[in-house]
């Protein structure tokens, strides 16, 4: 209990950087990675480790031989999500997912983001989107959970299908689904 109030604290008080008051729940967390594939060296990126949750429900999916890239702005987190996950296939980056292409130099077999589109630029929020789309492989998924239907319909100027789910929690959880379906 008192972890989950230090961490509503730390996210109110970076609110603008991370979109939220608390961690996504449990249910959002399986939803959110049920199109991750299965198989051998696969790249997963996430955008917004926060304090790791999200991040551990995808290594519990993911095979010894893929990867992880964990972007996540608030240095802090990442030290805490450092000394708390150890795993070789867990590459911690403390930058934004609009740099992506700075960082990622192979092919993205899905994306997983937890960050605050409705704080962006309407260009940067679009050029993270299409920068996603343009480094994952033929039917992958950027899957992104937000607390807004907002922001959907930017996704679906950029993906090739795309659909929606929503989390019955307090507040209200929406997991994008879009799914990039030629090169």
């Amino acid at each position: 209990m008192i972890k989950k109030i230090k961490t509503s604290i730390a996210f109110t008080k970076n609110l603008f950087v991370t979109g939220a008051i608390t961690e996504t729940s449990r249910n959002t967390e399986i939803e959110i990675c049920k199109y991750i594939p299965k198989g051998e060296n696969k790249i997963i990126v996430e955008f917004g480790m926060g304090h790791g949750n999200i991040t551990k429900e995808i290594l519990d999916r993911i095979s010894s031989t893929s990867k992880l890239y964990s972007f996540e702005v608030n240095k802090s987190f990442c030290k805490q999500v450092e000394s708390e996950i150890s795993d070789s296939r867990l590459i911690i980056i403390n930058d934004g997912a609009e740099n992506i292409k700075n960082h990622i130099n192979e092919d993205v077999d899905s994306v997983i983001g937890s960050i605050p589109f409705s704080f962006f630029s309407k260009e940067k929020g679009i050029g993270i989107i299409q920068d996603s789309y343009d480094k994952l492989v033929n039917n992958a998924y950027f899957s992104q959970v937000l607390y807004t239907k907002y922001n959907f319909k930017k996704f679906q100027q950029i993906f090739d299908k795309c659909y929606m789910k929503s989390i019955k929690h307090t507040p209200t959880e929406y997991v994008y689904y879009c799914k990039k379906e030629c090169n």
